[in-house]
């Protein structure tokens, strides 16, 4: 195993290391647990009833749709364009709730570090929330190309949000679970 740093492992690092982003952990932080403040919304939010965390499990709506409204702007035909713009507002629908699960989650993290990159992981999603919308919203006005050109970059800001994502959940270990699930340290089972 090669213990050499790559560039995206490092960019994960700087991101850790963004302290100019306490400032607006302090400020969102208290929303976030707010939102995990009942019993009930915690146990739905965080997925308990699932398992574990829900929010990576409903990033698959939005981003399968987005991702598939691309496929057919880049490789369908004039047929296909009602079928993308329908799969862009989906996948703006099914952004809401994904977002809102994945705030609870980042409410419940004790590592500033791993705070700090829930924020840019949620800039970044937004940014790509933001760039569908105006994909969207030129499909609406018939300016197809722009609206492709929107659902593009809005899948690269998405794409650094997924990166950041699986860093949290893959190289972290950041996530809500069931008690059921801890595992003590010499456990083999």
């Amino acid at each position: 195993m090669t213990t050499t740093s790559t560039p995206f492992v490092r960019a994960a690092q700087r991101v850790e290391d963004l302290r100019a982003l306490d400032p607006v952990d302090a400020a969102l932080r208290p929303a976030a647990l707010a939102l995990t403040g009942r019993p009930l919304a915690r146990h739905l939010l965080h997925g308990h009833w699932l398992g574990h965390a829900v929010h990576p499990l409903m990033t698959d709506v939005p981003l399968g749709c987005w991702t598939a409204a691309t496929l057919l702007d880049l490789l369908g035909t004039d047929d296909d364009r009602p079928a993308a713009r329908r799969l862009v507002g989906y996948g703006i629908l099914a952004a809401l709730p994904t977002a809102l699960t994945g705030a609870a989650e980042w409410g419940a993290v004790k590592d500033v570090r791993d705070r700090r990159t829930g924020l840019v992981h949620a800039a970044s999603n937004s940014v790509g929330l933001a760039l569908y919308t105006g994909s969207w919203l030129a499909r609406r006005g018939g300016r197809d190309r722009l609206a492709a050109a929107l659902a593009v970059a809005g899948g690269a800001a998405a794409g650094v949000g997924g990166f950041l994502g699986g860093h949290l959940t893959e190289a972290r270990k950041v996530s809500s679970r069931h008690p059921a699930f801890e595992r003590h340290e010499g456990d083999a089972s």
